[in-house]
């Protein structure tokens, strides 16, 4: 699977392990950024990497920062994206089975290593299935946002 990963700088240490891990397991990926140490605005690789995903140029998107909270507003703002914050198994889960999210988001400083593996795999292996019992809701989301998005 091709993954588009973002962050701001209080995740790039984190970003590299990510990156690490998900070629690991096979997957292209591509850094959207920030790859400095120094103070820059989430919101901007929100956007990157929402627009990478909304767009197709990848399937699905990885976001950081420090509570993983910034970058899914930022993401979110980008029509076609649609970016869970990941905390618990169960969610990540669900955030591809019962949304058909695109976008895992993460905080560096609020889960741990291990959880943030599990997160991703479970982001990444779960599938949305057209038709299911969530479709109506997941449709309507979409319409919502044709309707009020420019």
């Amino acid at each position: 699977m091709k993954i588009g990963i973002g962050n701001d700088h209080s995740a790039l240490e984190l970003k590299a392990e990510i990156i690490e891990l998900l070629k690991e397991k096979g997957h292209e990926v591509v850094d959207y950024g920030t790859n400095s140490p120094e103070s820059c605005d989430y919101p901007v690789y929100g956007e990157k990497v929402g627009r990478a995903v909304a767009s197709g140029e990848v399937e699905r998107g990885i976001l950081i920062c420090g509570t993983g909270l910034g970058v899914s507003i930022a993401a979110n703002k980008v029509k076609g994206a649609y970016a869970a914050l990941l905390s618990d198994i169960y969610s990540a889960k669900r955030a591809r089975l019962s949304n058909d999210a695109n976008i895992a988001c993460m905080g560096a400083f609020t889960i741990g290593n291990k959880l943030r593996e599990e997160l991703t795999d479970a982001f990444l292996t779960n599938e949305f299935v057209p038709g299911c019992s969530s479709q109506p809701k997941v449709d309507a989301f979409r319409e919502y946002e044709a309707a009020h998005q420019k």
